[in-house]
């Protein structure tokens, strides 16, 4: 709630190199719509393939990773038992991931529905769910094996006020739309990691947080391009954005910025790819054959299965998919390991993209 309290103040030294960035996204949430009325079929399959990816990603950013031939298991909700705490954890981002994008209309923010949140996110692991934090929590570094506290958040007996005050302020500056709807979403964000509300999870529930937030105001994106994939790939610049940001916060003297130009890059990068991948989907002439290609060669994890090209590509024959597969692997863009239905490929380092080798054949 301290980005709120001067929002005047904070919005006059918005740097002016944001205003294309902005413009951008908003650019973007335009072709989304656009898309979503005229190839609808395209973007269930994006969105599958999203929805993995932000599931493992988001996992990943806070150490938790399972193995690779659990992944599929997991999102599909097959497993009866779990085989660790991080499968659990894993399947609770699942949950509440899952719950999120499948609201038609996008609940308001609420400190009920971010606890509901948390209650899925931890909803395999014993207690501590949908609880707010009982004791103080620190944020803290073990670079060179020395444990530096980098941040001390709101303390637990704080916290219920500011967290109220917090989803107010943000409902008020929306409602009346103060600023760009990225700019509060982000200083909303920047206020709930500060607080961190929760004993386990705050960074889970905070990307959970800023997807919703942003179905929200408009911007589906994050159905369609894995947010949480773009942190993964850019950690350090998000920790170090949100530490620059969050120096002197208590005392609302802190500067949001570096904070909110990392997000809004992020969302803008998000919507860049997402054209990217609809355009080559959408182009004139793209046979099934060419769709199989470009998800392979641009979309696909670094390993995958027939499986993961199902999903992804609705309405393309087995038989197509394995066509592409042994073309590419005699073109030596990938390798097999394995056969039968639990064939594994995998894409081989210096695969050329689909939109090269589309030129280099003359297309």
């Amino acid at each position: 709630m301290k980005s709120f309290i001067d929002l005047r103040a904070t919005l006059a030294r918005q740097p002016p190199r944001l205003g294309a960035r902005l413009a951008r996204i908003d650019t973007g949430r335009g072709r989304e719509q656009m898309y979503r009325d005229q190839i609808p079929e395209l973007l269930l399959g994006l969105a599958e393939q999203t929805r993995v990816a932000s599931i493992t990603a988001s996992n990943a950013i806070e150490g938790v990773v399972v193995e690779s031939d659990r992944v599929e298991k997991l999102v599909r909700a097959e497993p009866s038992r779990f085989r660790n705490r991080n499968e659990r954890e894993f399947a609770g981002y699942r949950d509440a991931i899952d719950g999120l994008m499948r609201q038609e209309e996008p609940e308001a923010i609420s400190i009920a529905l971010i606890l509901h949140l948390h209650r899925q996110l931890l909803g395999h692991v014993d207690g501590g769910g949908g609880q707010l934090k009982t004791d103080q929590n620190l944020i803290v570094s073990y670079r060179g094996g020395e444990r530096t506290v980098l941040f001390t958040p709101t303390s637990p007996e704080e916290t219920p006020f500011a967290l109220g005050e917090l989803v107010e302020r943000y409902t008020a500056a929306a409602t009346s739309e103060e600023a760009h709807p990225v700019i509060l979403i982000g200083l909303f964000v920047l206020d709930f990691l500060a607080i961190h509300p929760v004993a386990d999870g705050n960074g889970r529930l905070a990307r959970l947080v800023t997807s919703h937030l942003l179905n929200s105001q408009g911007y589906g994106i994050a159905r369609y391009v894995s947010l949480e994939q773009r942190v993964l790939d850019t950690k350090d610049a998000y920790y170090q954005a949100l530490l620059d940001s969050q120096r002197s916060w208590h005392e609302a003297t802190h500067d949001p910025w570096p904070w909110l130009e990392y997000l809004v890059q992020v969302v803008a990068d998000c919507y860049s790819l997402f054209e990217q991948r609809m355009a080559g989907a959408a182009s004139a002439g793209a046979s099934k054959q060419e769709r199989v290609r470009g998800f392979v060669l641009d979309q696909a994890r670094p390993e995958f299965r027939i499986a993961d090209i199902r999903r992804a590509l609705p309405g393309v024959s087995d038989q197509t998919i394995r066509l592409v597969l042994s073309a590419l692997r005699d073109e030596g863009a990938i390798v097999s390991t394995g056969g039968g239905p639990g064939a594994r490929w995998r894409r081989l380092a210096g695969a050329s993209p689909a939109s090269s080798q589309a030129q280099n054949r003359g297309g």
